[in-house]
């Protein structure tokens, strides 16, 4: 059993100097409360992680619809016959106002 670098002999060695240190009546709360505290710290470690997914995913997706935009002009069958008549009809009476 190896936690974070540290050897059974050693964790047993860490327990008897807490123990000597804190006494049997008070290793159990501070164990208790270094357990919450390590519990808050993960639980905020996964909210921070599902956040910070969440963000990657929307700009993802933002930059997706604005390359596609940019990537696929509109279809010519868009523009309606009428459309491009008159827009050449106005291109023409502009060219003839220059003129004059």
């Amino acid at each position: 059993m190896n936690v974070f670098g540290i050897g059974l002999p050693e964790m047993m060695l860490i327990l008897v100097v807490a123990l000597l240190v804190f006494g049997p009546k008070k290793l159990p709360e501070i164990g208790r409360s270094l357990g919450k505290a390590l519990r808050g710290f993960q639980e905020a470690s996964k909210e921070f992680e599902a956040e910070f997914k969440r963000e990657a995913e929307q700009i993802e997706k933002a930059t997706q619809v604005s390359m596609e935009a940019k990537l696929e002009p509109p279809a010519p069958s868009a523009l309606s016959p009428a459309a491009t008549e008159s827009t050449a009809d106005e291109t023409s009476k502009a060219s003839s106002e220059v003129a004059s």
